[in-house]
């Protein structure tokens, strides 16, 4: 058991498992073999009130049926829960021959463990005594999530396998999502883009040490991704899209650039927003498959619209048609800004406060 931080260990395992402690009791991310468990007394702690899982692969989660026997509430992914409550129902539809999936959920566990919930992008969620952000950062998965906190006086964010070590990942061949493409790579360079932004002191990946220049590391994954990605012919736009992803039609009207289904932005004098659609938001490829975690929307270009055209708030989407593509980031784009999403007249004063990344209402989710 390495001690990182004042209250913060790391186990090395099939994966790290990062115990966070509070008092006797403690929240662990990932779980591996579970042999963490065994050694828990040694830093004083009796019990575990949560287990937070980074992603699905077996490397992290292969141990959980101890957590589970253990009475341990585990918390998953949303995007990925199927992976954990309905693996079984996973390994009787996936393809076994004539597959065209290069997705690494064959990686997954060999049997269903019941989380007592999920992790739902860009939410704050409370374990331990402690608030933890849940930052979407698809690349080494589909539905991979990096969680932040703020331990030992410093803001640290538990990564997965997003980043191993500065310019480096775990596994590259996690990142291939259909048959000769690379879309994760293209996933990981707005992930890696969008945890710089949240600004953590520590990075704690899955697999490597721990990373006290997280600027640094980033860009350097960053750039070598980039490299590759053009070498490859692929995602040319992509630094474009994320700069710029909405350009305006008329001063009153924009189309959103990196969409997979054209997104138009209706802005109201008073600084909100009715959209048109709104599907899946930033394409960096599609995943194949089409389970759950292979179609996950997220809010990538949110802050860009917010930032460059000076909307506060998003009050109203109309969807054209019931098609994915059109519609299946609505309910998370709901969530996230809250309340006045979904009336039927725009409206708004000047001067309603507005965030970048709206904060949403902490969930206590644990009695420690």
């Amino acid at each position: 058991m390495d001690r990182l931080l004042n209250d913060l260990y790391r186990f090395e395992d099939t994966c790290h498992v990062y115990v966070i402690r509070s008092g006797e009791a403690a929240v662990l991310v990932d779980f591996g073999s579970g042999d963490v468990l065994d050694h828990l007394q040694v830093i004083g702690v009796s019990r575990v009130t949560a287990v937070l899982m980074t992603h699905h692969h077996r490397d992290q989660a292969q141990g959980l049926a101890r957590a589970v026997a253990a009475r341990i509430p585990i918390w998953v992914p949303h995007t990925e829960q199927d992976l954990f409550r309905a693996v079984d129902a996973h390994w009787q539809a996936r393809p076994i021959f004539n597959n065209y999936n290069m997705r690494q959920d064959r990686f997954s566990l060999l049997e269903p463990i019941p989380p007592a919930g999920t992790l739902k992008d860009y939410e704050q969620r409370e374990f331990g005594g402690r608030r933890f952000t849940v930052v979407p950062t698809p690349g080494h998965t589909t539905g991979s999530i990096t969680l932040l906190a703020e331990v030992g006086g410093a803001r640290v964010a538990f990564s997965g396998d997003l980043i191993a070590a500065p310019g480096q990942v775990w596994s590259m061949a996690a990142t291939q999502w259909s048959y000769n493409g690379a879309e994760g790579v293209a996933a990981s360079i707005p992930s890696l883009l969008d945890l710089k932004a949240h600004a953590p002191d520590l990075l704690l990946p899955s697999h490597g040490d721990p990373i006290d220049a997280p600027g640094p590391a980033i860009d350097l994954l960053v750039e070598r991704f980039w490299e590759l990605l053009q070498l490859r012919g692929e995602n040319p736009r992509l630094f474009a899209l994320h700069e710029r992803p909405y350009e305006a039609i008329t001063p009153h009207l924009l189309r959103h650039r990196a969409s997979v289904a054209n997104t138009y932005v209706l802005l109201s004098e008073w600084r909100a927003a009715l959209l048109i659609d709104f599907g899946y938001d930033f394409v960096t490829g599609e995943a194949t498959g089409a389970d759950r975690a292979s179609r996950r929307p997220w809010l990538h270009t949110l802050p860009a619209l917010k930032a460059q055209f000076g909307v506060e708030r998003v009050a109203v989407v109309v969807p054209t048609h019931f098609h994915d593509d059109h519609v299946a980031g609505i309910n998370l784009l709901r969530q996230v800004e809250g309340r006045g999403l979904g009336g039927g007249v725009l409206r708004g004063r000047a001067g309603e406060p507005g965030a970048l990344r709206p904060a949403l209402p902490v969930v206590r989710s644990d009695p420690g």
